[in-house]
């Protein structure tokens, strides 16, 4: 009896210890394929927080750092000026308007804060300097609807300046990364009034703070060595090596402490260089697949719902920790104002939701009398070809229909205003009103400059295009 007992009882042992081995086993294979989620997830968010980053990396690498590229426009900390509208020439910045002549300064706030000064400009002309951060907040605005159009001074000061507001200074900006993009907008009413914005923007001016105290001015920044930017190079580990060096003047926000640390987990640390080709690169590429598919599903959902453009730039106060709206702001035009400044209305449907292609189609938009965009500015209609979001050539090079066009546009009958979107002429009795369009898809934008609270609370509604029968 005592045999059969010990027996049973090893037996029992054995069966215990088998069970133990294969929970261990599949413990392990939990913990291997939670690791391996948290690796993706983070690189997911990596991707995400990293694209709009990497967009505007690549305009100051093509705009202030590479002199042989064609959009090249000259050095850091001053300001330089395109005196014309944007045309299909001009291909750095995706989006871009062709109602307000463009200035353009890219800071380096590492040693010193840089000084702008704007002249006084007629109150009926809209203008506004834009700046963004190189997480591409927009950490303040200066021109018609902020500061007034009265002359002034102001100074935009990095994350390691401890100084207080010098006298003369009207306002000082604080951008929490030290290279600042800053975007001027001048509007122009028609051909013959660029002389006038030429005058303006030679009045724009940069200078750093010890040239406007007269001081001595204090020891040059390192020099720094510039990656190459290639587009091609700026997708999966690429946009992360763009990152870890962006990162580099870039200090740590303190809502973002847990978020840095996460991204260190999967290579990404500033001013080093990301491990590619490491063992988890199939899960850091697997991140890259979602982010991407989540970027784009997002935008179409939110062109679809007609989303405010407001949604998807601003402050970091403003947008905070959604990341997601501010990769696609970037997307769908990186430099866009905030909501108070401009309301874009980005149009890539029709009314019944189908895709806009004037290849073989035509369409219309329709103001109803009395109802045009409620602006304290202007509005505009811009025409783009809707795979590269580029302005496009056409016979007339014609790229808008804007407010300032009205006297010179045909009103039907009813006082309302029909623009006719096609890729070939409407007629001459309607070309006056012909936005031309590319031959395939099409992408038009609708912005609406200093909106009226009729459109910042959303009770005015942008008309819908439709497809001519």
């Amino acid at each position: 009896m005592k045999k059969i007992i010990i027996i049973v009882f090893i037996a029992c042992i054995a069966l215990s210890s088998c069970g133990k081995k294969d929970d261990s086993k599949t413990e392990t294979n939990e913990k291997s394929s939670s690791q391996a989620d948290a690796t993706k997830t983070i690189a997911k968010e990596a991707y995400i927080y990293a694209y709009p980053m990497v967009q505007l990396y690549g305009i100051i690498y093509s705009y202030n750092i590479n002199s042989k590229s064609p959009e090249y426009k000259g050095d850091f900390n001053k300001i330089h000026n395109v005196p014309k509208v944007f045309t299909p020439a001009d291909k750095a910045i995706v989006t871009p308007n062709s109602d307000t002549p463009y200035s353009f300064l890219t800071m380096d706030l590492r040693a010193e804060p840089i000084v702008i000064s704007v002249p006084e400009i007629e109150k009926d002309r809209y203008y506004s300097v834009m700046m963004l951060d190189l997480y591409t907040y927009i950490y303040g605005v200066i021109g018609s609807r902020a500061t007034g159009n009265g002359a002034g001074k102001f100074l935009i000061a990095g994350p390691d300046w401890k100084g207080e507001k010098p006298e003369g200074i009207k306002e000082v900006f604080r951008c929490e990364t030290q290279f600042s993009f800053v975007c001027f907008r001048t509007q122009l009413f028609n051909p013959a009034d660029l002389k006038n914005v030429i005058k303006i923007q030679d009045q724009y001016n940069a200078e750093p703070l010890s040239a406007y105290l007269k001081t001595t001015p204090p020891p040059a920044p390192p020099v720094v060595n510039w990656p190459a930017f290639d587009p091609k190079v700026a997708e999966r580990d690429g946009m992360l090596s763009y990152l870890n060096f962006l990162l580099q003047f870039c200090p740590v926000d303190k809502s973002e402490t847990t978020l840095r640390a996460n991204f260190e987990k999967i290579g990404v640390v500033p001013g080093k260089p990301f491990n590619e080709g490491s063992k988890e690169a199939s899960l850091i590429n697997a991140g890259y697949e979602e982010a991407m598919e989540l970027m784009k599903e997002t935008t179409e959902k939110d062109l679809k719902n007609k989303v405010s453009s407001g949604k998807f730039f601003g402050s970091r106060e403003f947008l905070g920790d959604n990341y997601i709206n501010r990769a696609i702001g970037a997307e769908l035009g990186i430099g866009g104002l905030i909501g108070q400044e401009a309301e874009y209305y980005p149009m890539k449907t029709d009314a019944s939701g189908q895709p806009i292609n004037t290849a073989v189609n035509k369409y219309e938009v329709t103001f109803k009398a009395g109802d045009f965009p409620p602006v304290n500015a202007f509005w505009s209609f811009t025409m783009y070809d809707g795979k590269t979001q580029l302005l496009i050539e056409n016979p007339i090079n014609r790229y808008i229909i804007n407010s300032p066009m009205l006297p010179n546009l045909k009103l039907n009958a009813d006082s309302s205003l029909t623009i006719y979107i096609q890729k070939d002429s409407p007629g001459k009795d309607k070309e006056s009103n012909w936005l031309p369009a590319p031959d395939g898809d099409a992408y038009v934008v609708l912005r609406c400059y200093w909106p009226k609270e009729a459109i910042l609370n959303g009770t005015w509604k942008a008309p819908a295009i439709t497809l001519v029968k």
